[in-house]
Parts: structure tokens; sequence; C-alpha cells
């Protein structure tokens, strides 16, 4: 292995990042879910930072580590937002300029922190459609420009920087941590984890959690090598990279106990939960942790288990499509292709007669044929009960409505969601 994170290196990145975090972020008890799951659950709220997320301290700990030399150079990072704001903060912070590569598909609200906390500090260029794209470009352009690169994940000063989590973690407890569940995406705080709990509590178990889109590094533990995915689902985008660190991707190997992959509907569901039952507002990623517990319910049992809440960066104008997602999850709400006769009264019939007492429809096209008998409209149903679904077919098919199901066919259903 050419790197492992020392325990003296990850206490200097612990006093380093007191500059810009004061205080330990809280470690709190999650009444729900130690209820739910007959367990002592505690969140770790990396997503009260100032910056919302953990990346402040692996960014922090790396820009501060430069040379005078190369801190006039300026630096150059990639990201899907979170890092990106830590980059931008420490740019201001420590009086450095900063280049910020995002992904064009970034949230908003994330570009938008990310210049209010580098200030005139740092310049942000919107590149590609992924992380990979982004970090491709930013290392062609930080070469030419003989700038320093502020890696979000594989570099022993970020994964430092990130590991000071789990140092916290240990400080903040008396009993032993049974498990801890942390997400990742190119691996930095997975990895700095592992570096803590090996040294200082070797029993405890790390539990990585990765999308079920962007599996990238179960897909390379599980294949001995790191491997970039061909294609990636983007939504959990604070965890959606294509190709895991290098360093990272040999400490994870090693020295985690398991990795395990969350549906994206799922990861919806559970942030809704989070902000209807405990007033917590979390990003995708920062919904990973949490959504998995169901699935070690038998393990965690009577356990003392820690959560990583890693972010809670995400944009408003998300949510509708956050609760469709969840929706589909919970296979709540399905697609068709309707065949309306071309005669009045079709749709009163359809209403009538199809639709269910609790059924409603939320989406509506159809488009009038002439010289047609019939003419198909694609609609949105919503349920309330899973088992509503094939009565609702049935009727359509007894009363010649049913036209096709759409949400078991990729290639058209891209287009509703």
């Amino acid at each position: 292995m050419k790197y492992f994170p020392k325990i003296e290196d990850i206490y200097t990145a612990a006093t380093t990042i007191k500059q810009v975090v004061a205080d330990y972020t809280p470690l709190q008890e999650s009444i729900r879910y130690t209820k739910q799951y007959d367990a002592n659950i505690l969140l770790k709220r990396e997503d009260l930072h100032r910056v919302r997320s953990y990346k402040i301290r692996g960014a922090f700990n790396k820009i501060y580590s430069l040379s005078p030399e190369e801190r006039k150079k300026g630096v150059v990072c990639a990201s899907a937002g979170n890092h990106a704001q830590g980059v931008a903060f420490a740019c201001n912070h420590l009086k450095i300029k900063g280049t910020i590569y995002m992904p064009s598909v970034t949230p908003q609200q994330k570009i938008e922190q990310t210049q209010l906390f580098g200030g005139d500090w740092v310049t942000i260029v919107m590149n590609g459609d992924t992380f990979d794209d982004s970090y491709k470009a930013s290392m062609t352009f930080c070469l030419e420009n003989d700038k320093v690169f502020v890696h979000p994940f594989d570099d022993p000063k970020t994964i430092e920087g990130q590991a000071t989590v789990g140092l916290e973690i240990i400080q903040q407890t008396t009993a032993p941590i049974d498990y801890v569940f942390v997400a990742i995406g190119g691996g930095g705080l997975a990895a700095g984890l592992c570096g803590v709990f090996h040294q200082l509590s070797p029993s405890t178990k790390i539990i990585g959690v990765e999308p079920e889109g962007a599996a990238s590094m179960k897909t390379s533990i599980e294949n001995g090598i790191n491997t970039e995915l061909e294609h990636i689902d983007k939504f959990v985008d604070g965890a959606a990279v294509q190709k895991v660190g290098d360093l990272t991707f040999e400490i994870c190997k090693k020295y985690l106990h398991d990795v395990i992959t969350v549906p994206e509907g799922k990861v919806c569901q559970t942030i809704l939960d989070l902000y209807n039952r405990d007033a917590i507002v979390v990003e995708p990623a920062g919904a990973l942790t949490l959504s998995v517990l169901d699935l070690y319910s038998e393990e965690i049992k009577g356990k003392s288990v820690v959560c990583i809440v890693s972010g809670s960066n995400n944009d408003i104008t998300r949510t509708a499509e956050i609760k469709e997602r969840a929706l589909l999850y919970r296979n709540l709400k399905h697609y068709f292709i309707v065949r309306f006769p071309q005669r009045p009264g079709a749709l009163k019939e359809f209403v009538v007669n199809i639709l269910g007492p609790t059924d409603d429809i939320t989406h509506f096209e159809y488009s009038k044929k002439s010289s047609k008998e019939n003419a198909p409209a694609v609609v949105g149903i919503e349920l309330k009960s899973a088992t509503d679904l094939q009565p609702l077919i049935a009727r359509m098919k007894a009363n010649n409505f049913f036209g096709d199901y759409l949400n078991d066919k990729p290639d058209l259903f891209q287009y509703l969601v």
C-alpha cells in the first residue's frame, strides 16, 4: 500500500482546521431511528458546517499545507459542489487565487454558495456533464498554467483532513462504537475513517454506502482493481463518480467491512422523511447512510451505530424530482399510454369507471388525432397503495383503455422523470 494515514498526521490536521472549524460538529442521538432499529443510532452532523458539508476539512488541510511558492501559483479543483465550497472558503480565508471546475448539471444552489464563499478569490468554470468530465478539464488547465491541484479525495492531505471526522467521533463518545456508516463518492472520507478507526478503535466496522447508479467503489473492490464505470446515474451528485481514487481504493479495499448500494429512489424517500419527521435538510449524498439501516437491522440491534450525515447542500428546486423518485421507488407512481376513444365523454368515463376512489391523475398529455378512432395519451397516476396497481390495469384492459405501461420501459421513461 503506497499510503495509509498516520494518526499523528490526522491530529495535526485537526489542529490545522480549527482555524475554520472552531467546534466539533454535533454527534446527536436520533430518537426515531434508535426506536425503529432498537439500537443506539447517532448522527454525526457534518451538514452543520458553515459550508454545509465535511469537505471543508480536507480542502483546508490540503491548501494550508502548501508552500509560499505554491500558494502564489494559485490552486485548481474539480467538484460537484461540496468540495468546491470548501476550496472556495479556504481560498478566501488564506487569500489564495483559485479556479474551480464544476459539472454543468451542478445544482444552482451549490454554484451560488461556492461563489459566495470564494468571493473575488475564485473563478468558477462550468464544464462537462459529470465530475469526471470536470476533473479532466481542470487537470488540463492546471498543467498548462502551472497551478496546484487540490484533489477532492485522492490526496494524503485531503484524506487526513476528512479523517478528523472520525477523530471527533471517538472523542465525543465514551462507549465503544460498533458500526460507522459512511457515504462514498471518491472515497476520501471513508479512507480517512478507516485510518482513524483501524488505529484507535479496530473493532469498529466501517460500512461504505454508495448510490446504486454509481457504485464505483463496490465494483472496484469486487473486481480487485480500481475500475472506471462507463455510465453513472448523476442524481446523487455528491457521491456520483465514475472512478474512485487510487489511494482511497487501496485503503477501502483492505479496511472497509462492507460496501453496500442504495437505490436512488430510496434515498429520496429518506430525504423526505428526514425533512418531514426530523426537520433535518439533507442533500442526496447526506441521506445515503440512513437509507441502508434497514438492510442491517438484525446486525445493529442493541449496538452503537454512527451515521455520517455528510451534507445539506440541497437545491429546493429539486424537491419535485425527489418526491417523484420516492413515489416511483415505493411503487406509488405509474405512467401509462392510455387509448382514449375520440368521442365526447371518454375522459369522464375514464375518471369515473377506471380510476379507483383514491387514485389521482398527476400527469396528462394528449393530442386529438383526426380521422382516427382512438388517440393515445400519456397519463401519470399516483396511488395510495402499491396493491392498487393491478386492479387499475385490469379495469383499463376490460374497458379497452390500456395502451402500454411505461415504468418498466427505461428508454421511454427517462423522458418523463
